[in-house]
């Protein structure tokens, strides 16, 4: 039985590493990406590598993400989660807390500056996952540093009582997970089903992330959904649940 996150990713991969896991949509951008669980994994692993071997994260310390649900916000989270660090999501309310490190978006700094952060670094969530041209002051740009870290993580063990959220709603994994297959359990969504999601709706990752990995779903993720696409969209992408 899997019961930290990293394990629920492991799995995921090791069953189907070349299948679409996460296809992510933006219908204002125009963006479309696709990761296969092995390209998500890469993500993780390069990010998980920049949290400790970049800015010397270690197992108990604290980060914050003050992000839009996107494929990179899951990369970012899960990362966090094998580096063994819990994440604060902002939109869960509270009082910022200081954390050693910090993911936003330009549009978003002026809210991250409520948190006191050690590092702090931006993404402009661009298609192809394209660099900032401008960052922002006191920002390092997401994509372009994790590119520098290695694709495979081999960092201490994750244990199910460690944090995996931090803030208003400390979770460990073993909580976040059981949290995770209730949710697969209200949303209608097990094994094998590929599950659009309009971002709107389900902002909470428990819902677009955490449950799809747990049961065995892949998602396709959509922000700023048009509506008059969901028909089409869902034969193209073989989605079995539209949750709209």
């Amino acid at each position: 039985m899997n019961t930290t996150l990293p394990q629920v990713l492991a799995e995921a991969v090791r069953r189907d590493p070349a299948t679409p896991l996460l296809t992510f949509y933006d219908d204002v951008s125009g963006d479309r990406t696709e990761l296969s669980g092995a390209t998500l994994d890469n993500w993780v692993s390069k990010t998980a590598n920049l949290l400790v071997d970049g800015a010397g994260l270690g197992h108990g310390d604290n980060v914050a993400l003050v992000m839009p649900p996107h494929w990179q916000t899951a990369a970012i989270l899960l990362g966090a989660a094998a580096a063994g660090l819990a994440t604060d999501l902002a939109d869960l309310g509270g009082d910022p807390q200081p954390v050693e490190a910090l993911f936003t978006t330009p549009d978003l700094v002026e809210r991250a500056a409520a948190w006191s952060a050690t590092d702090r670094y931006a993404t402009g969530l661009l298609p192809l996952a394209m660099p900032l041209r401008e960052l922002p002051a006191g920002y390092a740009d997401f994509v372009t540093e994790v590119r520098n870290y290695g694709d495979h993580f081999r960092g201490e063990p994750v244990s199910p009582a460690d944090r995996v959220f931090a803030g208003p709603i400390e979770l460990s994994h073993a909580d976040a997970l059981a949290g995770a297959e209730d949710r697969a359990t209200q949303l209608g969504f097990g094994a094998g089903d590929r599950v659009m999601f309009d971002l709107a709706i389900h902002p909470d990752p428990v819902d677009w992330l955490l449950a799809p990995l747990l049961v065995g779903a892949s998602v396709v993720l959509c922000a700023n959904l048009d509506h008059d696409r969901i028909d089409a969209r869902a034969v193209t992408e073989k989605v079995s649940l539209v949750l709209s």
